[in-house]
């Protein structure tokens, strides 16, 4: 039976991946992030691990490159870099859609759907909605998450609301039972539950109102993350997603409430960008290290980006940490290694001064940089990228402020009005040793920062024309310098 399933296994990978070589080369495709071969996606679901494979499974619409018919796409990877896109998992069916959701691995078949003892099944955990309700609801795998099927004693979980989705399911091992974060979107709440077999839950606790309450609460997740410098010890944190940004607390769980460590005046986010939503992360992984991966897009405009045959990509897999600054605990996160798989040949540029505009031989734009900036106190300044036909993308540095900051109102913003309208995002930063460290990652139309050591990370879309590959330093003052400047291009995830 497991030959067989290997083989059907095999032969859907096989297919779809000669269907991704075909695909893939498209404008504006993204070379090392994750996106589907073809139609509309949206929040990544069901992160799970097993047997070596990451899931990652995905609101999808199968039918159509806009949002709708949300149904459960599926990939898998072994390494979060390289992925292979599988046959739809869930399917919309009888005017149900199926929206976000997680997935587990049930060791000890608490749920009893497998019926072998050698089997571990795949449960996923999801939303299942239609104009009037929305209730949690259960599906299954015995194949290693090549086919599903759906609990015949679905809704798991009904309070009989019109607003109540997104359910986080993990299992906790002090109590031995499976927790729940569900939203409560309406009502800036978090409510989780506790189950000894996935299919019955009893209310536990509510989590808020707290933090950002500038629009409704979506996609939970609650995890243990590693404290960095002390090895074995974590810290509890809480994502939640409103409007189009994310937002975290730090805290501790036990078992039955979730407690913030402090009251929050600081509102603190996971991303400092214009398109970042949704993430969740890995809680099976056999190192116990949490890895998150969220949605690039901003529903103001994600309808209308210009991509096709697809709509939507993953960010990057970030490992996750926390560490205490000041009195407070601020969320770490790290593109995973496995990337510098991608690297093409090192490039290091010679340490400079620039005192208006530096153009850089290196052009394109697939590429992972890294340098560090010595700012002037009197002078605004940074590094452009996309640059060409009068248009750029600014990553900037306003030393009297002390603000990081990026900005595409010179990016091309034709196709809508409300992308046009989002341009200048920033965050608070402060020197280290009188330097700014920056991680960036371009990707065809996806740009990732870090800095700050992972405390501060910003994703943006951008769409640039293909003349527009140019890089330069720049600085609106005093000089600036720029060192330790190293430069690889990406080489394609896909071929």
């Amino acid at each position: 039976m497991y030959k067989s399933i290997l083989i059907l296994s095999l032969f859907f990978a096989g297919k779809i991946a000669a269907q991704q070589q075909a695909l893939y080369k498209e404008t504006y495709r993204p070379q090392y992030h994750f996106s589907p071969s073809k139609n509309w996606m949206n929040d990544p679901n069901g992160l799970v691990f097993k047997n070596g494979t990451y899931h990652l499974f995905f609101q999808h619409n199968p039918f159509g490159n806009v949002w709708g018919h949300m149904s459960w796409g599926h990939a898998i990877s072994k390494d979060l870099i390289h992925w292979t896109e599988l046959p739809l998992a869930l399917a919309e069916e009888n005017g149900i859609m199926i929206f976000s959701g997680s997935a587990v691995l049930d060791k000890a078949n608490t749920s009893h759907f497998s019926n072998s003892k050698d089997k571990q099944p795949l449960v996923a955990i999801y939303t299942a909605h239609t104009d009037t309700l929305q209730a949690q609801s259960l599906a299954f795998s015995n194949d290693d998450g090549l086919t599903w099927k759906k609990f015949e004693g679905n809704p798991v979980l009904d309070l009989n609301k019109k607003d109540f989705r997104d359910p986080n399911v993990f299992w906790y091992q002090a109590k031995r039972q499976w927790v729940m974060a569900v939203s409560q979107p309406l009502e800036h709440q978090i409510s989780f539950y506790a189950s000894n077999n996935l299919k019955q839950w009893k209310l536990l606790s509510n989590f808020g109102p707290s933090g950002d309450l500038s629009g409704v609460w979506e996609c939970p997740d609650l995890m243990q993350v590693p404290i960095e410098g002390q090895p074995g010890k974590t810290k509890w944190v809480l994502f939640t997603s409103q409007n189009s940004t994310m937002q975290y607390f730090v805290g501790e769980f036990d078992g039955t409430n979730f407690l913030v460590d402090k009251a929050n005046s600081t509102i603190h986010k996971q991303d400092y960008g214009t398109d970042y939503y949704a993430a969740v992360t890995y809680h099976n992984t056999t190192d116990k290290q949490p890895i998150s991966i969220g949605w690039v897009n901003n529903w103001e405009y994600a309808n209308t980006i210009p991509t096709a045959p697809w709509k939507s990509a993953m960010s990057l897999p970030r490992k996750l940490s926390v560490k205490k600054i000041g009195h407070d605990w601020v969320l770490v996160q790290q593109p995973v290694l496995a990337l510098e798989n991608l690297r093409l040949i090192k490039e290091n540029i010679s340490n400079t001064t620039v005192s208006k505009e530096l153009i850089l031989a290196q052009k394109g734009n697939s590429f992972e940089m890294e340098l560090n900036m010595i700012p002037s106190k009197n002078a605004i300044g940074g590094i452009k990228l996309a640059v060409g036909n009068g248009h750029y993308f600014e990553i900037g540095y306003d030393a009297a402020r002390e603000i990081i900051f990026i900005d595409r109102a010179k990016t091309n913003q034709s196709f809508n009005a409300k992308y046009a309208s989002i341009n200048r995002k920033e965050a608070s930063l402060k020197t280290k040793q009188g330097k700014i460290k920056l991680h960036i990652y371009f990707d065809e139309s996806i740009i990732e920062i870090y800095t700050a050591d992972g405390t501060v990370v910003f994703t943006a879309q951008v769409f640039p024309g293909k003349s527009e590959t140019g890089l330069e330093f720049y600085s609106n003052g005093s000089a600036i310098q720029f060192e330790n400047i190293h430069y690889w291009k990406m080489k394609s995830s896909w071929f």
